[in-house]
Parts: C-alpha cells; sequence; structure tokens
C-alpha cells in the first residue's frame, strides 16, 4: 500500500467453547464499507508490522497466497503478485544506506536497480517516458503536477541538490496505473525540503488531497521503523526513512489518484496509482510497502 512491532497471540493451552445465549440476539452484520475498511485495516496492519522484519519477509508480502503473512485467511484480499525482490549489487566496498559508516544514508546502488518492478500480468505504462537506464527527465516528471506547480518545483529541483530522476510505470488488468519515481539527491536535507509529496501538492487533474485514512489508523495504532514516531530518537540521518500515503479527496471525478511518499535517506519515491472509479486500497499498500523496502 508504517516500525517493528509484536503481533498479539492466542493464549496457550486449550480453551472450552463458549455456546452462544440462546436469549441474546445475534450482532448485526458489519455494513459493507465497513467491513472493507476492516479487511483492509487487518493487512495494511499485518504487513506493516512484517515488512519492518526486512528481506527476509519481502517473498511473503510480493505473492498473492493468504497463508505467507499470519492472520489473514480471506480468499482473495487484492494483492498483486510480485516477482522475488532481492536488494541491488552495491559497488565494492560501498556500504548499506543505514549503516553505521553511513551516516547520511546514501544510496550507492544504481537508481533504476532500486525501482520496484512491475507485478505478474502488468503492461508497461508510457507515463513516466524512461530512457536509458529508465532515466527521466525533470520536464517529464513535473508533468505529474498541475501547469502552474510545474515551474516552482523545477527551480527547487535544479538549485536544491536534484543529482538524477528514475522512473517505471505500469497497468494491471483491472485499470490501474502505476507510476514510480525515485529522485536522488545530494542528500537527506534536500529530501527533506522536497516540496513535491506532501499534503498540498498539486498534481494534474486532482483538486486536493487527503490523508489516506487506513494508513493514518495503522500508523496511529502501531509503531514501527518505517515512520518518523518511532525514529524521532534515533541517530543523524540513519533513522530518515518516512511513508506517508495521500488520496484524493472526494468528489474525484471520473478517476481516483493515490500518491505516496517515501523518504529514505538521499532518495525520495513518489508512488502515484489511478484507476477509473476508485482506485484500490491493499495493492496501493502494497506497493509502497515493498518499494520502501528496496529502499531501506
Amino acid at each position: 500500500m508504517t516500525e517493528q512491532n509484536t503481533t498479539d497471540r492466542a493464549p496457550a493451552g486449550d480453551t472450552a467453547p463458549v455456546e452462544p445465549d440462546a436469549a441474546q440476539p445475534a450482532p448485526a452484520a458489519a455494513p459493507k464499507g465497513r467491513r472493507k475498511l476492516v479487511a483492509a485495516l487487518r493487512w495494511t496492519a499485518a504487513v506493516v508490522v512484517f515488512a519492518a522484519v526486512g528481506t527476509a519477509v519481502t517473498y511473503g508480502i510480493t505473492r498473492v497466497e493468504r497463508t505467507d503473512v499470519p492472520g489473514l485467511s480471506t480468499k482473495d484480499d487484492g494483492r498483486w503478485h510480485y516477482p522475488a525482490l532481492a536488494k541491488p549489487q552495491l559497488p565494492a566496498g560501498a556500504p548499506l544506506p543505514f549503516a553505521e559508516d553511513n551516516p547520511e544514508a546514501i544510496h550507492y546502488a544504481g537508481l533504476n536497480q532500486l525501482l520496484l518492478p512491475a507485478p505478474v500480468g502488468a503492461t508497461p505504462d508510457s507515463g513516466p517516458k524512461p530512457e536509458k537506464d529508465e532515466a527521466v527527465t525533470v520536464d517529464t516528471f513535473l508533468e505529474e503536477y498541475r501547469p502552474a506547480e510545474r515551474e516552482k518545483l523545477k527551480t527547487q529541483l535544479v538549485n536544491e541538490g536534484l543529482r538524477q530522476i528514475a522512473g517505471r510505470g505500469w497497468t494491471t488488468p483491472d485499470g490501474t496505473r502505476t507510476r514510480i519515481y525515485l529522485l536522488r539527491f545530494h542528500g537527506p536535507r534536500f529530501v527533506d525540503a522536497f516540496q513535491g509529496c506532501t499534503l498540498s501538492t498539486g498534481l494534474t487533474n486532482v483538486s486536493a488531497l487527503e490523508a489516506d485514512p487506513v494508513w493514518s489508523e495503522v500508523k496511529r495504532s502501531q509503531r514501527n521503523d518505517l515512520g518518523r514516531d518511532s525514529a524521532a530518537s534515533g541517530p543523524s540521518w540513519r533513522s530518515a526513512h518516512d511513508v506517508t500515503l495521500y488520496q484524493e479527496a472526494k468528489p474525484a471525478g471520473d478517476e481516483q489518484v493515490r500518491m505516496g511518499c517515501v523518504q529514505s535517506g538521499d532518495i525520495q519515491a513518489l508512488v502515484l496509482q489511478t484507476r477509473k472509479g476508485e482506485a484500490p486500497v491493499v495493492p496501493f499498500h502494497q506497493t509502497v510497502i515493498l518499494q520502501s523496502q528496496l529502499l531501506g
């Protein structure tokens, strides 16, 4: 679709079943919309907890099988099937981005190697207009923003530490379009100053954004390594890894837009998903989490 956590466990030992009181009426079924919200919260909470553990559990989050993430038993929760992920090869002697000997959290891997691959069954989307090594020009990237916003953002990018942009896009069979952009800056302080991934961001054909309510609810109830709540007391920039999710506020028009922002050391990731009607929440959260893992 943010932070290490423990999951609730059932008490050890057998417990005798409790028969319902025949005199008590059965509880009313939850409204359909509420059931969807609860299901999304359960999926996101489970993935948020396990995403922080690292690549050892990445496989379970990329696959569609329900048994890969504890607590999930629904037949289909909407996850996409991604290829198995692997951390990119680093140049000889280069430290990991959040290692003790890399206080600025610099990513030394090729930027295109840090892009999340498309899920199984998706077709390439030409939106990012990638060039060699999936490089994207500043002007192409700025097409995602309203015309009135572009000049200001371009000036900021040119003058405030942008080194490179890489992008990838795809469309899944249900019509959901995904575009992912990675912006590499000279350091995390420039990432923190970037104004193109906030609540007030002016995206093309989007009147206003609001916080993703499902993600916000999980972040309030979970503490893990993907959010600044848990990183606030961390040393230097090694904790500068933050995930924030937004969605287009209603009325959204013909298409709904979802926007994910991942700050990871010297890299800012922007994840955009759109679909006619409503963009599904579960694959959006899954995509953002997986992209975050590749950068972490």
